[in-house]
């Protein structure tokens, strides 16, 4: 089982580099996967109210041994719940769902400008952090503007902004602002839909270090400064998934990997949608 670095996030918590992702496993398959990833040595689980699977998650993350401490939880606000007395209902339904006393993260799902919400939603976020329910709270699918918004607004910065990224959509400029702002990506779709895993580049790097293509793109992520986010229900590929911390891509790798990025999103634009 490989030692799973920790990254250090701007309000002192650490979170692992790798992460298990749940989307579209419902209640009973992500019991099962979540028990099977912490048995591989995953300790980071990111699931959401939209998902309908938070119930799922937590009892699998019960029924191992391991310390709540050990582990860390992500979760998010859903957009029909944006607005500050919801986020604070939909927070305590998480909550129970996941039949824990805290979550380590909680985020605002998409942005949704048009409802106009997520700043009060991020207000609502501010104080379940000031009452110690949760330990860091940040956002998921923001683009600078909307950062710039809840940071102006409150004074607090998220420490968290999980993005769609991958070889094919590698979001530099956001990394650079997310750079600049302190706050740390995660990175949602790591593989590209599995459309980047057949690419020829990314073979020709896998064969250079007797990887699997898969390895080569999440360690992609990782040496880019973000903590990817793969999804798996196959225990073979959750176990090669996590086995990046002992190699590392040259120069001339990634800049190989770096000609394959068609700036291609595959999931929804956050100035657009209307995620409920």
């Amino acid at each position: 089982m490989q030692n799973i670095p920790l990254l250090s996030l701007n309000d002192g918590y650490k979170i692992p580099a790798i992460g298990y992702g749940t989307y579209p496993l419902d209640n009973p398959q992500a019991e099962t996967a979540v028990r099977e990833a912490l048995s591989c040595g995953y300790r980071l689980f990111d699931t959401a109210a939209n998902y309908g699977n938070e119930s799922g998650v937590g009892t699998g993350l019960l029924s191992f041994d391991v310390g709540r401490t050990d582990i860390f939880v992500t979760t998010k606000l859903r957009g029909r719940d944006q607005g500050y007395d919801s986020t604070m209902r939909a927070f305590d339904a998480s909550l129970q769902r996941l039949k824990m006393s805290y979550i380590d993260l909680y985020l605002i799902h998409w942005p949704l400008p048009m409802k106009d919400l997520y700043v009060e939603s991020w207000k609502a976020l501010v104080q379940l952090q000031k009452d110690g329910r949760v330990r860091s709270i940040g956002v998921s699918n923001f683009l600078p503007e909307h950062l710039t918004r809840i940071i102006d607004a409150t004074g607090v910065t998220p420490a968290v902004n999980q993005i769609e990224m991958h070889a094919d959509f590698a979001q530099r400029e956001a990394l650079e602002v997310h750079k600049k702002l302190g706050i740390l990506t995660e990175a949602w779709s790591p593989l590209g839909r599995g459309s980047v895993l057949e690419n020829p580049v990314v073979g020709r790097v896998a064969q250079r270090h007797n990887r699997t293509p898969a390895q080569v793109l999440l360690r992609w992520v990782v040496q880019m400064g973000a903590v990817p986010l793969p999804k798996s229900a196959h225990p073979a590929r959750m176990k090669a998934n996590i086995e990046i911390f002992d190699f590392e891509l040259s120069e001339t790798d990634m800049n190989d990997l770096a000609t394959i990025d068609g700036n291609h999103r595959t999931g929804a634009d956050p100035a657009t949608c209307t995620e409920e």
